[in-house]
């Protein structure tokens, strides 16, 4: 399952204070993009009994058993600079990204 840096941890709590309770970061990894995979992360309230959950502080994580096992090792991370500004996926697994940088195989 993906870890969330202590940067990502405090802005998805962030975002989430400003959206309505009962919410959770869904990530996942779905076929598509120049590279063969992207990645996909949004609220979401709706569980399945296949999902695989972890929690960082009070924010809750999940994903479909399929993208946990291509996330396993990744990190989640959060910028804020002038360079670089958002979230950003760190994946051990991908073997090479596209030159877009939005999706990896």
């Amino acid at each position: 399952m993906i870890a969330l840096t202590d940067k990502a941890t405090t802005k998805v709590a962030q975002l989430l204070t400003e959206e309505e309770a009962g919410l959770f970061l869904r990530v996942g990894v779905r076929a598509g993009g120049c590279a063969g995979f992207s990645y996909e992360m949004f609220f979401d309230s709706e569980l399945d009994d296949s999902d695989v959950q972890q929690t960082y502080g009070s924010i809750k994580v999940v994903a479909d058993s399929a993208s946990a096992g291509l996330l396993d090792g990744a990190s989640l991370d959060y910028h804020d600079g002038l360079g670089e500004s958002g979230f950003k996926i760190t994946n051990q697994k991908a073997q090479k990204s596209c030159g877009c940088g939005q999706s990896f195989c």
